[in-house]
């Protein structure tokens, strides 16, 4: 080998992996309606992305998009470099899907659910869907049509799992699960993360999205509105300040500050949100008229991401 040879070696680096998950300018229009308008998401190895949203803003559409059951109206989706809706079969094996409503047929007990599975998808891991049964306290022989909205959740879980999949499409996943199962849901995810894989939550419980998620996209009217981690979007959030001053405090101090909202003067009283900027002159100004008393907290990820809708309608 050449001394050329040696420098080209040393210096050479490995391509980038594929996205587990990867839309581009992802468009999805219903006649007149348009779904998604432009969308684009990427899903790294080792990640949970939180996709929220209010109802119709194209959550579950974004979801049924990469299943491939809707075909973009425009843009391209990805699972591992496979496309969604021309390479279907092969995104099918790579894939776990929880949907928030499992249609699953009401004759047949969770083990005939797990064959029939088995037999359409194959790669099924009778020893992993027994594994994850049990920790989700599962008893697959009970009847579908006999089981619980918890129990037919449990078992879309299991359905998901079996396969040992490597990226998790999770729509509203927890709905009807009781505490200690979403836990465990919960560790599920986090050992199926670890492992290299990713899950994309889409979730009204925006408590669970700011536990579990690496990263979260909030989407309204087909549209991605804001995107970070929870910390992120909690550091754009306003702080919400009451204070009781010694002098009283005229109105437009509060009301001319930039970004100011929700300002009220009772007596001694006076509170605003100000966004995180604007923090500073806030307290300047409330300390020109003797600060008595003071309570100042910050927006958590639920009330930021309902700003963002309301910011958004």
């Amino acid at each position: 080998m050449t001394t050329m040879d040696q420098s080209r070696v040393s210096t050479s680096r490995p391509a980038p992996r594929t996205p587990d998950v990867s839309l581009r300018g992802v468009a999805r229009r219903f006649g007149d309606v348009v779904a998604l308008d432009g969308v684009d998401l990427t899903l790294g190895p080792g990640e949970v992305v939180g996709f929220v949203g209010p109802n119709g803003s194209g959550k579950t559409t974004t979801v049924r998009v990469l299943l491939g059951l809707l075909r973009p109206t425009s843009g391209r989706a990805t699972v591992r470099g496979w496309d969604c809706w021309q390479q279907s079969q092969q995104v099918h094996h790579l894939v776990g899907y929880v949907p928030a409503e499992p249609g699953l047929d009401p004759r047949l007990t969770g083990w005939q659910v797990m064959r029939r599975s088995r037999r359409l998808r194959g790669g099924t891991d009778d020893g992993r869907a027994e594994e994850v049964a049990r920790r989700l306290d599962l008893d697959l022989g009970v009847r579908v049509g006999d089981a619980s909205r918890g129990t037919r959740q449990k078992l879309a879980v299991v359905l998901a799992l079996a396969h040992r999949p490597a990226v998790l499409l999770l729509d509203e996943p927890t709905t009807g699960l009781d505490p200690v199962s979403q836990r465990e849901f919960h560790r599920l995810v986090g050992e199926q993360t670890a492992a290299g894989g990713s899950a994309l939550l889409c979730s009204h419980v925006l408590s669970e999205v700011e536990q579990t998620a690496d990263r979260v996209v909030v989407l309204r009217a087909g549209q991605v509105v804001a995107e970070g981690t929870p910390a992120q979007l909690r550091a754009r959030s306003p702080f919400r300040v009451r204070a009781r001053l010694g002098t009283s405090m005229p109105y437009e101090l509060l009301r001319d500050l930039p970004g100011a909202a929700d300002v009220r003067v009772e007596g001694d009283w006076v509170q605003c949100a100000v966004p995180p900027a604007a923090l500073p002159a806030l307290c300047a100004r409330l300390a020109e008229h003797g600060v008595l008393d003071l309570e100042c907290g910050q927006d958590d990820l639920e009330q930021s991401v309902l700003a963002w809708y309301r910011e958004h309608r």
